[in-house]
C-alpha cells in the first residue's frame, strides 16, 4: 500500500484496467482527486442533475460526460469511464443486480456519465496536517452509513444523505474541520460530530457500507456527507438501469486535490 499511495493516476487506471486491482481506493495517488461514479440512461439525466444541483454536499459534481461518450475531458485525458473503475455496480429497476470489473459490453449510446466528488480526496490534507485516517491504517474500506438527513428531492430522485466516518482526536477536530472546509468539490467540511445517534445512527461497527474501524477513548467520531447518497437515490427512483461505482472503490482522476481547494 505505501508503494500504491505514490502511484501516478494514469497508471493506477492502467492497473485497474487490466484487472490488476479490484480493491478499495483509499490511499491510492495521494494528492490526486478521487470521484464516485454515476451512469444513467439519458431520460433520466436532467432530473439526477437537479438532485445534484439541490443536493450539493452529498452530491458535487465535477464532470458530466455527455451522451454515449465514454471518455473523461476535464477531470483525467481520456481515461475510458467503462473499464478504469475498480468496480461497478448495476441497478435494475432500483435493485442491486450485481457488481462487475467492466461495463464495456453493457454500454448504450444513451448513458451519460457523472463523476462526482469523493472524501478520499482531503484525506491526503488530512494526513498531511498530521491527522492519521483509521481505515487507511488499519487497510479496510472507509465505513460509511445512512442517516436520517433527508435530502432535497430532485425529479423522481429522493433519499436520505450516507455519510462517511472517520475517528479524530479530540483535540485535532477543529483542525479537520478547517482542513476539509477547503474541499467543497469533495464534500468540504464535516456535517456532524460526536453523538452518531443523533443522525439515525445506532452502531458504529455496523456500517451500512465498507468495514468498521476501532473508535478509541480520546477520539471524536466525525461525519462526511458521501458520494454513496446517490445509490440510495437511485433505489428510491427505480429506473430501468443505472451503474455505480461500488463503495469505496473510487475513480482516481489525474486532478490535484489543491486545484479543487478553496483559497
Amino acid at each position: 500500500m505505501n508503494d500504491m499511495k505514490d502511484i501516478k493516476p494514469k497508471d493506477f487506471r492502467a492497473m485497474v484496467r487490466e484487472g490488476r486491482w479490484q480493491f478499495p481506493t483509499a490511499g491510492i495517488a495521494m494528492g490526486y482527486a478521487q470521484m464516485n461514479l454515476v451512469i444513467l440512461p439519458e431520460i433520466y439525466a436532467f432530473d439526477f442533475l437537479l438532485f445534484c444541483q439541490r443536493n450539493p454536499k452529498p452530491c458535487p459534481v465535477i464532470e458530466i460526460i455527455e451522451k454515449g461518450q465514454y471518455l473523461t475531458y476535464l477531470s483525467a485525458f481520456e481515461a475510458d469511464i467503462r473499464t478504469d473503475v475498480p468496480g461497478y455496480n448495476i441497478y435494475i429497476d432500483g435493485n442491486l443486480k450485481e457488481t462487475r470489473w467492466g461495463i464495456k459490453d453493457i454500454w448504450s449510446s444513451d448513458f451519460v456519465t457523472f463523476l462526482i466528488g469523493c472524501s478520499f480526496s482531503f484525506e491526503d490534507a488530512l494526513v498531511r496536517a498530521g491527522i492519521p485516517i483509521r481505515h487507511i491504517e488499519e487497510k479496510k474500506n472507509v465505513p460509511m452509513f445512512k442517516t436520517n438527513i433527508e435530502c432535497r428531492p430532485g425529479g423522481i430522485f429522493q433519499g436520505k444523505m450516507v455519510v462517511t466516518m472517520r475517528p479524530i482526536q479530540k483535540e485535532k477536530v477543529f483542525k479537520a474541520i478547517q482542513v476539509t472546509s477547503r474541499y467543497a468539490s469533495v464534500h468540504g467540511g464535516p456535517i456532524h460530530m460526536g453523538d452518531p445517534e443523533q443522525i439515525g445512527i445506532k452502531d458504529l461497527n455496523s456500517p451500512d457500507f465498507g468495514d468498521p474501524v476501532a473508535v478509541r477513548e480520546d477520539e471524536v467520531p466525525v461525519f462526511w456527507a458521501c458520494g454513496v447518497t446517490p445509490q440510495l437515490a437511485i433505489m428510491n427512483a427505480r429506473p430501468h438501469i443505472c451503474i455505480t461505482h461500488k463503495p469505496g472503490h473510487m475513480f482516481v482522476s489525474d486532478l490535484l486535490n489543491e486545484e479543487l481547494a478553496i483559497f
